[in-house]
């Protein structure tokens, strides 16, 4: 299989906001979302004296960044896991914290371009959307087998779609005649259900429905939920976690576990705040940073992107 294009978002950025923890001798630094390695591969050419941990559920993915990564030798250490496995990974390689750990959330560029995945819309394919294609429901079960009120809520709650209700019980109708197996009929089946006004507005009228079937068949936000915790505390005092989020709900989440982690409930009014009770990390961006020109005409796919950032400023209270 050839190896697609793969431009990664915000590179420079992100080597710049982790250069403070991993140019000192022995850094870790967690690739959480391995992909196709872009983003590693600067990582480990930038800090000489790094190693890498790279973690992918997508088997296919860990094949082709392997390959990417080969010339690191033992610098580069690929796990097949899912992200919020984090503590259960370091704790099989002997690694008892790290100094960076690195999110790109959401779909990869190899997954959309591989149409037998079903993760694009633009072309006719099997509904799977699997990142692990060798485990887990598939698209297509999700639609041929969950109730309206279910397909409502994750159309409504991990696509933000208006039209919820509408296009499950149109799904729930059609697959009633025959059960859904390729993207192409879902994508005819959106065009009719959402109207006409709707359509001309916010993108493709097929993008939140895909994101959202994609989100359930994965556990995407459920996943990052525990991932967010388990990296924050992997990171040792002067540790930093960056992560690219790509939609709304992730960005929220990411921005709501830095915020605990930065901010101190102690009374504003306090002429003294303890060591004890200062936020164990500081922010290092100002909320999101966005991806700027020529990035966001070179490569479409940053113009969506949300990057944030924190570090360790100090340990665990004893």
């Amino acid at each position: 299989m050839e190896q697609p294009r793969h431009v990664p978002v915000m590179l420079d950025r992100v080597v710049a906001l982790l250069e403070p923890a991993l140019a000192g001798e022995g850094a870790v630094v967690i690739d959480a979302t391995l992909g196709l390695g872009g983003h590693s591969e600067a990582l480990l050419t930038a800090f000489p004296n790094a190693r890498l941990i790279g973690i992918d559920r997508d088997p296919h993915a860990l094949e082709l960044s392997g390959r990417r990564l080969a010339p690191f030798g033992d610098r580069a250490t690929l796990v097949h896991a899912v992200y919020d496995e984090i503590p259960e990974v370091l704790d099989e390689l002997g690694v008892e914290s790290v100094q960076g750990v690195f999110f790109d959330l959401g779909v990869s560029s190899m997954q959309l371009d591989e149409a037998s995945r079903g993760f694009a819309y633009a072309q006719d394919a099997p509904l799977d959307m699997r990142m692990d294609d060798s485990r887990g429901i598939t698209a297509a079960e999700v639609l041929n087998t969950y109730e309206v009120a279910d397909l409502t809520r994750i159309l409504r709650v991990y696509g933000e779609e208006k039209f919820a209700r509408r296009i499950a019980e149109r799904v729930v109708a059609a697959r009633a005649e025959e059960p859904f197996t390729t993207s192409g009929r879902l994508v005819e089946l959106l065009y009719e259900a959402i109207p006409a006004p709707a359509r001309r507005t916010g993108g493709h009228p097929a993008k939140r429905t895909f994101q959202a079937l994609r989100i359930e068949v994965n556990d995407e936000l459920q996943v990052l939920s525990r991932a967010l915790p388990a990296a924050l505390d992997a990171v040792s005092v002067g540790g930093r976690v960056v992560v690219e989020s790509y939609q709304s709900l992730e960005d929220r989440m990411v921005k709501q576990a830095f915020t605990a982690v930065t901010t101190t409930d102690v009374p504003p009014d306090l002429p003294f705040v303890p060591d004890e009770l200062q936020p164990r990390f500081t922010a290092i961006t100002r909320g999101a940073e966005k991806a700027k020109e020529p990035e966001l005409t070179d490569n479409p796919r940053a113009a969506s992107v949300r990057l944030r950032a924190v570090e360790r400023t100090r340990g665990d209270a004893a």
